[in-house]
């Protein structure tokens, strides 16, 4: 079942538009983050339990306050730097990534992207600050390799160890990965759409909406809530779609419905709305 609730900021608009008229096929890149993006959890919670490493969140927040790495990339700094982090191994990673817990329906998520729509081609691909060994396990038999962006590491070739940070798509970096992406593809910058949870996304979500592209958040993130052209709740991956279609392909809601179910979904509940959230409080007395 799929249920979900989307937020629709006034900038939304429809790209693909006339379409009843035949027209040459249009290519977008779909870029998606990763972590409580298609997943429920970090993967740094999950690396830090399998290595029995305790206070991972306040050595997170620790590094976020003093603004030492961009945010997103405090996993990697921890796994170089921190002694507790210190064994890490390409095996930890990949075991991480197996005990990750997905969002429903990302397999027909990229189905879906691969047969595209209405004369729209999708290059689906994933753009994290995760490690990429992390990402490829997790999505092993979903998500070809080749379309995973994470961080990249170093090895120690005795040890195995993790000897040197090698990328880090975090903050800025994901707009460095997009920017790539879109040339590699020759994707104008207008048909490039972008999926995000989290303050990491602010960086390229602003870059994306600066070329007239199209931004969606998957949380209540308040400092997404200002950014993102679409909100969507859901614990099913294949609601970040529907937004797309309606928004973007411009397509209607009973087509909408009718697409999803073709996929052996159903659209339980949908929620158009768009929240003000308001705080006014009592002004302060002039000082005498």
């Amino acid at each position: 079942m799929l249920t979900l609730v989307t937020s629709r900021s006034s900038k939304g608009n429809t790209r693909c538009a006339e379409r009843h008229l035949p027209t040459a096929i249009k290519h977008y890149l779909l870029a998606s983050d990763f972590d409580q993006t298609l997943s429920f959890s970090d993967s740094g919670s999950v690396l830090a339990e399998i290595l029995a490493i305790k206070g991972f969140e306040q050595k997170v927040n620790g590094l976020a306050r003093s603004n030492l790495v961009q945010q997103g990339g405090e996993l990697a700094y921890l796994i170089r730097h921190d002694p507790d982090f210190r064994g890490v191994r390409r095996e930890h990673l990949v075991e991480t990534g197996r005990r990750v817990a997905l969002k429903g329906a990302i397999s027909r998520v990229v189905e879906f992207l691969e047969r595209g729509v209405d004369g729209c081609q999708f290059h689906f691909c994933v753009v994290s600050a995760a490690p990429r060994e992390v990402v490829v396990s997790a999505l092993d038999g979903i998500v070809p390799a080749d379309r995973i962006y994470g961080t990249e590491f170093d090895y120690d070739p005795q040890s195995g160890e993790v000897r040197a940070i090698l990328r880090v798509p975090a903050g800025y970096g994901k707009v460095t990965v997009i920017e790539e992406l879109c040339e590699r593809l020759s994707v104008a910058a207008d048909r490039v759409i972008y999926v995000g949870d989290g303050s990491s996304d602010v960086h390229v979500m602003l870059h994306v909406n600066n070329g007239e592209g199209f931004t969606i958040a998957v949380s209540e993130n308040r400092h997404l809530a200002r950014i993102a052209q679409a909100t969507v709740l859901s614990d099913n991956a294949f609601s970040m779609l529907v937004p797309i279609l309606h928004q973007v392909i411009g397509m209607r809601t009973r087509e909408i419905r009718s697409l999803v179910e073709s996929h052996g979904l159903v659209l339980h509940d949908w929620e158009h709305a768009r929240t003000d959230r308001v705080q006014i409080r009592e002004a302060a007395a002039p000082l005498a």
